[in-house]
């Protein structure tokens, strides 16, 4: 691996990495009170951008880890909305 694709792929594991603690702690604390929806969202859409842009110019790191990140964003997302709903029922 070149020293460019080496730089790319260290990049896109450190940041891709940085989601599995937020995964952990919604999962563990069963809530996603301290999540923006908005943010995540946004971040979401730049994510798609990027996996979009890195399949284009046919980037491995690029693709790879927007494609990871793209899935902890979505579980978090996903944990968030759950958790609301629970949190709504039990509201009622």
């Amino acid at each position: 691996m070149d020293a460019v694709n080496l730089l790319g792929a260290g990049a896109g594991t450190l940041t891709t990495i940085a989601f599995v603690p937020q995964v952990i702690k919604t999962w563990k604390t069963k809530s996603g009170g301290d999540i923006s929806y908005g943010m995540f969202l946004l971040f979401s859409l730049g994510v798609v951008l990027w996996l979009f842009y890195g399949i284009e110019i046919g980037a491995a790191p690029v693709i790879i880890s927007n494609a990871i990140t793209l899935c902890l964003v979505i579980i978090i997302l996903g944990l968030k909305f759950h958790y609301d709903r629970q949190i709504g029922a039990q509201k009622v």
